[in-house]
């Protein structure tokens, strides 16, 4: 299936961090994402925010505000849950040996090492500074 530009269905990932903006400044050096919109909180927390990458978005927002947040009761940081996951995120991205290096020396915890995949492209998982699992790769389901 070809996607056309003027597709409406996206998918847009949201993650619970117990320190957003900590994880705003890591996200963007580590893995390339830019930010798009940050919505402060009054106690100088992240109420909401959205990173961009190329065509990627993420949303995010501080995990310590939950009980005020029914979506956020509903969603939680590995931090709250043993350090488990329930979910990754996989990006496609061009020169993954290159974001593997990055992410590598900022600290992202390497869990399957870059290979040659045996369906096709190359990459790796790593999880952020709060534990979420990313999945880097070449390999384009799309194409």
């Amino acid at each position: 299936m070809e996607l056309s530009n003027d597709m409406k269905t996206r998918i847009v990932p949201s993650l619970r961090y117990q320190d957003c903006r900590q994880a705003i400044d890591w996200l963007c050096a580590a893995f390339g994402f830019e930010q798009q919109l940050i919505v402060p909180s009054e106690d100088g927390g992240i109420t909401h925010a959205q990173l961009v990458c190329g065509m990627a978005m993420i949303m995010l927002g501080d995990g310590h505000r939950d009980d005020d947040d029914p979506f956020g009761q509903l969603n939680k940081s590995p931090l709250q849950l043993d350090g488990y996951n329930t979910a990754g995120v996989y990006m496609i991205v061009e020169d993954v040996d290159a974001h593997y290096e990055k992410a590598r020396a900022a600290g992202a915890a390497i869990v399957l090492d870059i290979v040659d995949q045996g369906y096709g492209g190359r990459g790796y998982t790593c999880k952020d500074l709060e534990g979420h699992l990313w999945s880097f790769g070449s390999y384009d389901p799309w194409a």
